[in-house]
């Protein structure tokens, strides 16, 4: 019987192109961890083989002082291709085994936003520009690697007035985008795809809304599709951020507490446990009152999240890779924990005739508040 799955590695110095066949035969496994949160990475093993060219390969492509020797992985399954990761190579590793006389190579590396850490650009001025066209302006630079800006606007952007104040960039590209994003509650994260060697570059807003996955199901016989499957109530994560806006006539500041329950963060659940801690938003009363907002409103997200599931499953049971940054419903868990939730990580372990997953479930509401959840996608 012929596997449904396939595994596609493209690799290449500035343009990935796919594998020469000895490369190829020599990958013996694959690791991809996405996250919702941060940095999504990789690494492969190698066999090595004597008087191979694996490692001189990965040494002199990936030993320059840019770390230029890309890397897609690219999964067909089942008989859908989707991009798993698309990245640079940051770390190759040699490791002998001693008792069986061979050797492997590893290969680390991460998504393409470890490119945008690398030159640090401080003093570099933008003026009379907000915060978002400031991203676009950093992420024009990296076109040529197929990188598409998805820059969603800010609410209220604030424009310094350059007679007044002109905003400098400070340290590598990375840094600030990600410290811009932390300024007005956004976040920043690459996302691999649609197209083999293109990649979303998101600057916005986190929202956990879309077409759900595939649900996962826990005890249903023979419709289980989950090899486990844990979840744990932690009420004491929540917090109440009170973000402060200055009246300008008074110079007073006005306490506003921002609820677990945002235009950016819906309830998954039909029960949303009271925040027990308070966290003041100290530094939110320089701020614009949009922005301020928007500051409350992300550590609300950041926090509200009472719930967590952690598990593992087979694809080739699943029927799909499970992707982070999107919803998936459960069932057959029991009334707290059956529903919709967030992945908010999801680790692929790809062997030859094995496709296994790690994940984690984020939720900030018990009880489902719909009656069904979909048991294949739309």
């Amino acid at each position: 019987m012929v596997s449904p799955l396939y595994l596609t590695l493209l690799v290449g110095p500035m343009e990935p192109l796919p594998a020469p066949k000895p490369l190829a035969d020599a990958l013996v496994s694959a690791e991809v961890h996405e996250s919702a949160t941060g940095r999504s990475g990789f690494q492969l093993t190698f066999t090595l083989a004597d008087k191979g060219i694996l490692e001189t390969f990965f040494l002199l492509a990936g030993g320059s002082p840019l770390p230029l020797l890309r890397v897609v992985l690219l999964v067909t399954f089942p008989g859908i291709p989707q991009v798993l990761i698309d990245g640079v190579v940051l770390h190759t590793e040699v490791q002998p085994d001693a008792m069986r006389g061979s050797s492997k190579l590893v290969v680390t590396g991460e998504d393409l936003a470890a490119m945008m850490d690398l030159i640090d650009f401080s003093g570099l001025p933008y003026p009379g520009v907000s915060a978002d066209i400031r991203v676009l302006t950093i992420l024009g630079k990296y076109a040529m690697f197929g990188i598409v800006p998805e820059v969603i606007p800010v609410p209220a952007p604030d424009i310094p007035v350059p007679t007044l104040q002109i905003p400098t960039h400070k340290k590598t590209d990375l840094n600030y985008i990600e410290a811009l994003a932390k300024e007005v509650g956004y976040v920043f994260y690459m996302v691999p795809g649609p197209l083999p060697g293109t990649s979303q570059a998101y600057w916005g807003p986190q929202i956990r809304l879309g077409i759900p996955q595939t649900a996962l199901n826990v005890n249903l016989d023979a419709w289980t599709n989950v090899e486990s499957l844990n979840f744990r109530y932690e009420p004491k994560t929540s917090v109440t951020p009170i973000a402060f806006i200055q009246n300008p006539l008074t110079n007073v500041n006005i306490p506003i507490p921002i609820p677990p329950i945002t235009p950016f963060n819906p309830p998954l659940g039909a029960f949303v446990p009271p925040p027990q801690k308070i966290e003041p938003l100290t530094d939110t009363a320089k701020l614009n009152p949009a922005q301020a907002l928007m500051r409350g409103f992300a550590r609300s997200v950041e926090t509200a999240d009472v719930m967590t599931g952690e598990g593992s499953l087979d694809v080739m049971r699943y029927g799909q890779p499970l992707r982070a940054r999107s919803l998936v419903g459960v069932r057959g868990a029991g009334l707290p924990w059956d529903g919709m939730h967030f992945v908010d990580k999801a680790t692929h372990n790809i062997t030859p005739g094995e496709y296994k997953q790690t994940f984690t479930l984020k939720r900030n509401a018990l009880i489902a508040n719909t009656p069904l959840v979909p048991s294949l996608p739309f």
